[in-house]
């Protein structure tokens, strides 16, 4: 499944055809005939993202979006809201109240899906920002934000000679307090001094979506990466409204230009930024020193140990699995031994770097000790963790490391993995110690493989001495001598 929504409707019929759209798109459907009942429901599960009507028996769909953004426990919900008919001053009234966007029957499926995706990528970035900031809060290195908050900047991609342009860029101006500035399509990429909060790339009338291939380019400039995108399409253009959000918009408005809707559009989507700033600027300068491992740049124990516990939180809270691999190097004495401790760094920061390079971002990797390495995965099954294991291994065993000297080296990798899962009552430290069983039975099987913990069976060999956990500062002492 790619995400759990909840279908808050009174209607059966409405509930049940938005339910079948949604399940053909891999997409968990739970429903709610009333306010109250999806007020409850989200008490029992954890959905992350709610399709409500405007109208229900005891609330408006207003009123719902209120108490849920309300909830003080958990991660925010995103809410839609779906309106009969199309409406200006009701979906003004929507956006104004906190919905995160507002659909219109009859609702275009290529559109919905495209903003059901667009919502739920941006909430999974905004967790896991937050979940890292969550942990840096609780090895007590928060501080107190600053109280002044700067004008925001809104960079609009629009050819500068167009009356259109004029009009938008002098509207915009007289309903925000932030500066807007145009930019000519032409000239959009080049870097500027001061990256933009927004940009805004909008279609001109007449267009045939010539704008869109601005999109990629723009998310993918190191200037505008973690800038806001909002793509403004023509109303013929429902086809390139839908793309535009797969193509990284973060928001869209699908049928012209509407002043006072761009205009609350804009402010959610600074306000947000200004959010995923904050937490991004928190996660790097606030946690480097103290849990980042000088040599390979990964998290340490020390952090690791409460990301884990808190994953597992989430992980439960949501009823998903996740995956903790611990992998190990292979013989990194003989490397030492043989080549010299320069060396041994070279292959722990190559490796390192491998692991980034081959695993999503919202992963977490740490250097667990020695040259033991703590990869965490939310939302992976034991099929997932088996695959990118197996992946890891043979990446490690395929590509010879440089040392300083300018040799080349073979080393690989032996892991142990251990599956999460919800309804275990087992702790997360329990897991590690699970995931370091199944390493030590994967040594034993003979380096360079996989071993899930589920599988592991008394091998007759002895036991490490040293416990995965017993001390989660020390990240230097090697662990079982002469199995290594």
């Amino acid at each position: 499944m790619t995400g759990r929504i909840l279908i808050v409707d009174s209607v059966p019929t409405n509930r049940i055809i938005l339910r079948v759209k949604l399940s053909a798109a891999y997409y968990e459907v739970i429903q709610a005939d009333s306010g109250a009942a999806a007020l409850a429901m989200l008490r029992r599960t954890a959905p992350d993202l709610v399709i409500t009507a405007t109208d229900l028996p005891d609330m408006t769909g207003r009123a719902l979006c209120a108490a849920i953004h309300d909830r003080k426990a958990g991660l925010r919900i995103p809410v839609v809201i779906l309106h009969r008919e199309d409406d200006p001053g009701e979906r003004l009234a929507s956006l104004a109240a906190g919905a995160d966007d507002v659909l219109t029957c009859p609702v275009n499926d290529l559109v919905m899906l495209a903003r059901l995706r667009s919502l739920l990528r941006a909430r999974d970035a905004e967790a896991e920002l937050q979940l890292r900031d969550d942990t840096r809060r609780a090895l007590g290195l928060a501080e107190q934000g600053a109280e002044f908050v700067a004008p925001g900047l809104v960079r609009l991609v629009s050819p500068p000679r167009l009356t259109e342009t004029r009009a938008l860029q002098d509207g915009l101006e007289a309903r925000i307090s932030d500066r807007v500035e145009v930019v000519d399509p032409d000239d959009a990429l080049r870097e500027r001094t001061r990256a933009p909060d927004v940009v805004i790339v909008a279609e001109p009338p007449g267009s045939t979506g010539q704008a869109l291939s601005l999109l990629p380019q723009l998310r993918a400039s190191r200037g505008t990466r973690h800038s806001a995108l909002i793509y403004i399409a023509q109303p013929h253009q429902q086809r390139e409204a839908a793309s535009a959000l797969d193509m990284g918009a973060n928001d869209l408005l699908c049928s012209g230009l509407d002043l006072d809707e761009l205009a609350i559009r804009l402010r959610k989507q600074i306000d947000r930024k200004r959010t995923n700033d904050r937490l991004r600027s928190n996660m790097q300068d606030g946690l480097r020193a103290a849990v980042c491992d000088p040599l390979t740049g990964l998290y340490n124990r020390r952090y690791a140990v409460p990301h884990v516990s808190r994953l597992a939180d989430r992980a439960a809270r949501q009823k998903r699995p996740y995956a903790l691999l611990l992998a190990d190097l292979d013989f990194f004495k003989q490397v030492n031994d043989d080549h010299g401790h320069a060396a041994g760094d070279a292959v722990l920061v190559t490796l390192a770097q491998r692991l980034k390079d081959n695993l999503r971002a919202a992963d977490l990797i740490s250097r667990w000790g020695g040259e033991e390495f703590l990869v965490a995965m939310p939302d992976a099954d034991s099929d997932a963790a088996k695959r990118t294991a197996d992946r890891l291994c043979r990446i490690m065993a395929r590509q010879p490391v440089t040392l300083p000297d300018g040799n080349r080296i073979t080393v690989t990798l032996s892991i142990g993995v251990a599956i999460g899962k919800p309804a275990q009552e087992n702790g997360p430290l329990d897991l590690i110690a699970r995931a370091d069983e199944a390493l030590y039975a994967a040594k034993h099987k003979g380096r360079n493989t996989v071993v899930m913990a589920d599988t592991v069976r008394l091998i007759g060999a002895p036991k490490p001495t040293h416990s995965a956990i017993s001390d989660i500062t020390d990240t230097t002492t090697p662990r079982r001598a002469g199995l290594t």
